[in-house]
């Protein structure tokens, strides 16, 4: 099946912004994969390979990131589920099921939580609920125009080779390299990144807690936590999942955040037996093209 799977590319207008998105193409129940903070929708090609026979999958570079536009404007998580059920709305993709990894698992579950209707079923992937308890009053334009993580990056980087080397110098993971490898183009004046940085900074700063928001998601929750994961730690697991009224929960080992690329073995089981049993029964029949 995967070896028919063409993923298409295709740039539209969601809430004034233009969106890039990935779109399997194929029938079947619909699913958004949003990827997280520095990523792109270029993350999720394995899940879509894996999968785009099944389901049609989304997977678009969320506001800041990738082909997307970069505004200096807010950058909440409620501004990005907004920008999300837009553009599921806009494809005919409602309801999906959406599935989040790190900044997009907090707007994944704001998405579930202000538009049920359009949630079928929600995924949560290593990313906990803390933060400050109120959105900061800052303007947009007076927001840092650099994050805090790659400030002190010597960009842009005069050769491809030299930014392979500080990025496994920096992350070490080979995981965790090809993310940012992902969004890796060479420019004018050297090799940079496809996100902005600005915007980085924005997620940052517009960031605050979001437990509040658990009790009120009515889909199936899937809650998955890498063992070793520098981002959501046990503890805050175990809070997130009494917070949640249908919570499925599992770990995935020889993880420390990317659960589904450090340990795809583990990881597609798992999620693939949740949407069994929560009866969402995939489709095999990819649309002629």
């Amino acid at each position: 099946m995967a070896a028919k799977l063409r993923i298409q590319r295709v740039l539209t207008e969601v809430n004034g912004l233009r969106i890039l998105y990935r779109d399997t193409g194929t029938d079947g129940v619909p699913m958004l994969c949003l990827h997280g903070r520095y990523g792109r929708g270029e993350t999720w090609t394995d899940l879509m390979y894996r999968l785009g026979g099944q389901y049609r999958i989304i997977a678009p570079d969320q506001r800041g990131h990738g082909l997307s536009d970069r505004p200096v404007a807010r950058y909440t998580a409620e501004d990005m589920a907004a920008d999300a059920h837009a553009l599921i709305v806009q494809l005919g993709c409602v309801p999906s099921i959406v599935i989040g990894h790190s900044m997009g698992g907090k707007i994944a579950a704001h998405l579930a939580a202000l538009y049920p209707d359009a949630v079928k079923a929600l995924v949560i992937l290593d990313e906990g609920a803390d933060g400050p308890e109120n959105i900061t009053d800052i303007p947009p334009t007076q927001i840092p125009p650099v994050d805090k993580f790659t400030a002190d990056w010597p960009l842009p980087y005069s050769t491809y080779e030299e930014a392979l080397g500080d990025l496994r110098k920096k992350l070490g993971r080979e995981t965790g390299v090809r993310y940012f490898l992902d969004s890796l183009v060479e420019t004018y004046q050297g090799y940079d990144f496809l996100f902005s940085r600005y915007a980085m900074s924005a997620i940052e700063v517009y960031h605050r807690g979001w437990h509040d928001i658990l009790a009120s998601i009515e889909c199936p929750v899937l809650l998955v936590r890498a063992v070793n994961s520098w981002c959501l730690s046990a503890e805050e697991a175990s809070k997130m999942r009494s917070e949640i009224r249908d919570c499925t929960y599992f770990e995935v080992a020889d993880s420390d955040h990317l659960v589904y690329a450090d340990n795809p073995d583990e990881f597609y089981p798992q999620f693939e037996q949740f949407l069994r049993d929560v009866a969402i029964e995939p489709q095999v029949h990819v649309r002629s093209t």
